[in-house]
């Protein structure tokens, strides 16, 4: 089954993102004061990790770490697996079964960072790609905020 719907079409702008060197504090603020489950890490401008919410309690709380003096350099997931906005909603959910993740940064031909997808977001736009993200044991918590 092949889904001609394009990762554009469902993807999320204005991605929230923080710099390598910024403490997870600011990201765990960062995270709350915009509702969302994760934000994109840069280096000189250059998207280069990923920082979730599981992140931040695996690697952080559940550590014992102090967030004002743990980097994000430190606890972010990388490298960066990323899409392009030139693939599908079909590409999307078949990178994030092989990879084990829940998000996906998209990024422009250029590599600009311009979105990001959610397992969510691909569900809102095609309810056939269950049948996808269902083979893979770990997306069986679907609707968990993570």
């Amino acid at each position: 089954m092949r889904f001609k719907v394009n990762i554009s079409e469902c993807m999320t702008e204005g991605v929230h993102t923080l710099d390598v060197g910024d403490s997870a504090l600011a990201a765990a603020k960062l995270l709350k004061e915009k509702e969302v489950g994760s934000i994109i890490i840069t280096d000189g401008g250059d998207a280069v990790g990923i920082l979730t919410e599981r992140d931040i309690i695996y690697k952080i709380v559940a550590a014992g770490q102090d967030a004002k003096k743990v980097k994000l350099k430190d606890v972010m997931s990388s490298p960066l697996k990323a899409i392009s906005t030139s693939n599908t909603v079909q590409d999307a959910a078949l990178a994030m079964k092989e990879n084990k993740i829940k998000r996906l940064p998209v990024l422009d031909k250029s590599g600009k960072l311009v979105g990001i997808v959610s397992e969510g977001d691909l569900l809102r736009v095609y309810p056939g790609i269950v049948d996808i993200m269902a083979e893979s044991p770990h997306m069986r918590g679907m609707g968990e905020t993570d």
